[in-house]
């Protein structure tokens, strides 16, 4: 198995899991606004905790989005700056994608629509091919306009918000984008070569926005700071 580091930020919970052999250690707490102060912290204690530096990872794995605008900036800035700074590359994985696995994982299911709350009204989706490995691209569309295709599983963190909008016949399973998700889904997209060199890790955000806010461009600084890195 290889040395692998993973997290998502994209939702308001900050995901981090180090893989080590046949070992995981993961995290899991509040993110939001404080991803970008707890992400670097928390990496450095689990690799601490699993008997690895940054140095003898073979990949660094990141939840690339859709999701949350400062969430993934902050953790596009840190995958770049780690993964420049100890020369390894970065696998940017679909946050809907992650979802999927996390409802694989956890039901067993082979076919799963994954939808996560956009805010503004709507929600982001795809449909996934769990035993392929495969999800389309992921959509924007309000609750209303997500459809499900028989046999599929809905999953993801958008039912408290939108639970009635959102078609009632198909089975549900609530669930988030987690860094143990990601570990599950790098060693095939390793295989298939879809790591990136650091520099050229990209978020994914779907919705189109152009302008940061005031809290989203000092989130961005202060992650960069912290690692030396150049914000995406």
């Amino acid at each position: 198995m290889p040395e692998l580091l993973a997290f998502d930020c994209s939702t308001d919970t900050l995901s981090v899991a180090v893989q080590h052999g046949d070992r995981v250690v993961a995290r899991t707490q509040a993110g939001g606004a404080q991803a970008s102060a707890a992400l670097i912290p928390l990496i450095h204690e689990l690799l601490a905790e699993a008997g690895l530096t940054l140095h003898g990872l073979q990949a660094l794995v990141f939840g690339r989005g859709p999701g949350a605008f400062t969430g993934l900036r902050t953790a596009c800035a840190v995958a770049q700056g780690l993964g420049y700074g100890a020369d390894i590359p970065v696998l940017p994985i679909d946050t809907l994608h992650a979802v999927a696995e996390e409802a694989r994982h956890a039901t067993g299911a082979a076919q799963v629509m994954a939808v996560l709350d956009a805010r503004m009204d709507e929600v982001y989706a795809a449909a996934c091919d769990t035993a392929a490995g495969h999800c389309e691209a992921p959509r924007l569309m309000a609750p209303e306009q997500v459809q499900v295709p028989p046999g599929f599983l809905l999953a993801g963190n958008a039912f408290a918000a939108y639970g009635e909008r959102l078609p009632a016949d198909a089975p549900r399973h609530a669930c988030l984008p987690t860094a143990t998700a990601l570990l599950r889904l790098a060693p095939a997209m390793l295989a298939a070569g879809r790591a990136v060199p650091a520099a050229e890790a990209q978020p994914l955000y779907v919705r189109d926005k152009v302008a940061q806010t005031t809290a989203e461009r000092e989130a961005i600084r202060n992650a960069a700071a912290t690692i030396g890195a150049t914000p995406a």
